[in-house]
């Protein structure tokens, strides 16, 4: 076991555990441990989203893909900044003036009842659970490498840490690692590209140059097509990442730790700054990494490209200076994985046991206790899941999750807030019609039985969930009430 790398890891477990202890005595109500008593400020919101937000798919993997596929890489990246344009403008405020701890409260403030919160409660988990796959996968490879243990060993560690941190912290120990996450994430990053531009004596067309010059694709690694041959998969892919996101529980739920408007606006604008900032990080990593380790050397050590930005920080700083990045990349990690099992905690605890399960007849005390023995069940079931995938291609969980989100979640949320018509009815056609369309697609296509051509099926199952709902809210008719009318005016206050 490599020392240094051990005292790094050390470092950020006593670190995160001491958040958690202080946080412990602030999650006492419902209130405190759900949504944090709204006490976030929205810069400080905006930290937590971009950790919780920035996985380390992204800090890893993004570095490896650009460094791989140069133009194509970059547009995850481009997809993923945009997609915080529709949330500020389309979602982030909505669900902060209607929901009070879920996601299924906002749907709820329009649809009263139980079928319609169960299923907005189960799909939430479900994509919940699907992203925290790779993740705990990720860290699984990642603390193997780092302190040289079994990857089932590595699992259970990442997940026993998520699991104490949501059961013992709540909300506000899940905000702070996720705002500790990004400092350091941030600090990291900056520290990588300094100490690259600084080798290259500051010039940038030199970058380029050289980028060029190792590059096995030469002038194309700028242009489009290394990934992606054929437009529509790249359509497809910036469109499932660019909607998904206003899909996703939990950055949706992060809406809730703020008091009022003003803050909501303050955290989605200082979040996409961070991470706008973070991927302009990531594309300059990626080049360098090309251009100090190497084509040949890359495709020898790595090819799937998630070691680049390590292989990068050995060549600019040796041993210490890989030590700081993978300590780096598990706060990644154990920040995303705890948003993660605090949104399907969330969700389990306060929609289907409070209100459907107990019909709302349950003391303060027993919410609690209850949210607590469910993050222990989904971290539990979190690791099982993901303890038999060490040798399987994950990147398809990935894409099923934005799939499914931008088919789905983003579809009724869009239709709930802003159209008149929209039923019951409507919701149930979409819900099914995105959930089943998405999985049907992803398992059929190049990542399962080579069926369907796409590996992203967001471009044919987003129009079908919207055609769907629109068809299931015209045929069941239903008479506009002036209670949806003023629905519809209150969110747009």
């Amino acid at each position: 076991m490599n020392l240094t790398y051990f005292i790094f890891f050390l470092a950020i477990v006593i670190g995160t555990l001491t958040i958690t202890h202080w946080a412990a005595e602030r999650s006492k109500t419902t209130h405190q441990f759900y949504v944090a008593a709204g006490s976030l400020t929205g810069y400080q919101n905006g930290l937590a989203i971009a950790g919780d937000y920035i996985s380390a798919a992204s800090f890893l993997g993004i570095t490896g893909l650009v460094a791989f596929y140069g133009y194509d890489g970059f547009l995850y990246a481009t997809g993923f900044l945009v997609s915080y344009v529709i949330l500020l403008l389309l979602i982030a405020e909505p669900v902060q003036k209607l929901s009070i701890y879920s996601l299924g409260d906002v749907i709820a403030a329009r649809f009263p009842g139980k079928k319609i919160r169960f299923a907005v409660a189960m799909s939430g988990i479900i994509i919940s659970v699907l992203y925290m796959i790779p993740q705990l996968v990720a860290s699984g490879l990642l603390i193997r490498l780092l302190l040289d243990v079994d990857y089932a060993a590595s699992v259970w560690i990442i997940g026993i840490l998520m699991t104490i941190y949501v059961v013992f912290g709540g909300m506000v120990a899940t905000s702070w690692v996720q705002i500790i996450k990004t400092v350091l994430l941030m600090a990291g990053s900056l520290l990588l590209v300094f100490i690259l531009l600084s080798r290259l004596n500051w010039d940038f067309s030199n970058l380029i140059g050289q980028v060029i010059k190792e590059s096995e694709r030469g002038e194309q690694f700028f242009y489009a097509g290394n990934l992606f041959q054929h437009p529509i998969e790249r359509l497809s892919l910036l469109l499932s990442l660019i909607l998904g996101t206003s899909g996703l529980p939990h950055i949706l739920i992060r809406f809730l730790t703020v008091k009022n408007a003003v803050e909501v606006r303050t955290s989605v604008l200082s979040a996409t700054w961070i991470i706008g900032f973070f991927y302009i990080i990531t594309l300059v990593l990626g080049l360098g990494t090309i251009t100090l380790v190497g084509w040949d050397k890359l495709m020898v050590m790595d090819e799937t490209g998630n070691l680049a930005a390590l292989l990068l920080a050995d060549v600019l700083g040796g041993d210490f200076l890989v030590a700081f990045v993978m300590a780096v990349a598990f706060a990644t990690i154990i920040a995303v994985v705890t948003g993660l099992v605090f949104t399907t905690t969330s969700l389990f605890a306060h929609d289907i046991y409070f209100h459907i399960l107990k019909n709302k007849k349950s003391s303060e005390k027993e919410q609690l206790r209850i949210a607590r023995i469910t993050a222990v069940v989904m971290g539990f079931l979190s690791i099982a899941l993901s303890l038999g995938m060490e040798d399987i291609n994950v990147a398809f969980l990935v894409s099923l999750t934005f799939s499914v989100a931008s088919s789905t979640i983003f579809p009724l949320l869009f239709l709930t807030f802003y159209w008149k018509r929209f039923t019951h009815m409507g919701a149930y056609f979409g819900l099914f019609t995105g959930f089943f369309g998405s999985f049907l697609l992803v398992t059929i296509g190049p990542e399962g039985f080579h069926i369907f051509p796409l590996y992203n099926p967001g471009i044919v199952t987003i129009p079908c969930t919207f055609i769907s709902a629109i068809i299931g809210s015209l045929l069941s008719r239903m008479k506009q009430s002036k209670k949806n009318e003023d629905y519809i005016v209150r969110i747009h206050l």
